[in-house]
């Protein structure tokens, strides 16, 4: 006759520690009592100032003020950390980055999205941006592929309309920058001009 068995109890014990450790904070797990207050402190200080978690339409004149100081701040931070090439938007590879960096600095201000997350996105567009760079200024051909390359559109005194076309530059363009660079109007003492990568027209009198 099969002789029945009792369930055995686990030998094994809950660890007490082990589940008071699991129903603490995060916070509490990683920093001590009295830095997760002085953070307390501060977010109950900063959130009303800056309006955080407030919906835009609930925003005060002085919390979008408040918003702007700060993003003006961190901005100022942020393009020092780049470099001065990318504020003379010497090609649309830089150009991009201001103009998005705008728009998403922006929206920290007007309260469409998170504050700090979104300094932080900011944060990541320009070394973003700083990579790319640095990987140009070592290879040729990828600086050639996110910065595009200059385009002959006078070859010894002729126009290269094929060359202008594509570029939407008319006749009347170029003699309006040979007059602005040259001081003069006559074609046919350009040797070389180029349409370079930031869009700017380059002569090269004979």
């Amino acid at each position: 006759m099969p002789r029945e068995t009792l369930p055995r109890k686990s030998a094994s014990r809950t660890d007490p520690s082990r589940g008071e450790f699991d129903r603490m904070p995060i916070l509490a797990r990683f920093f001590p009592h009295d830095k997760i207050s002085d953070m307390h402190a501060f977010s109950n200080f900063i959130g009303p100032l800056l309006g955080l978690g407030a919906e835009p339409r609930d925003l005060t004149f002085v919390q979008i003020s408040l918003r702007g100081v700060v993003v003006f701040i961190a901005a100022l931070i942020m393009v020092r950390l780049g470099h001065k090439r990318s504020l003379s938007r010497k090609t649309a590879f830089d150009a991009v980055l201001l103009v998005i960096l705008a728009s998403v600095l922006s929206r920290a201000i007007n309260g469409s999205a998170a504050f700090f997350a979104t300094l932080g996105g900011g944060l990541v567009l320009v070394l973003l941006h700083r990579l790319l760079a640095l990987i140009a200024f070592h290879s040729h051909r990828f600086g050639c592929l996110i910065k595009g390359l200059p385009e002959v559109i006078i070859d010894d005194g002729d126009f290269v309309l094929a060359t202008m076309r594509r570029n939407h530059i008319s006749t009347h363009d170029v003699e309006e920058d040979m007059r602005l660079s040259l001081r003069d109007d006559d074609v046919s003492k350009v040797k070389k001009a180029r349409v370079e990568r930031s869009g700017d027209i380059s002569f090269i009198r004979k």
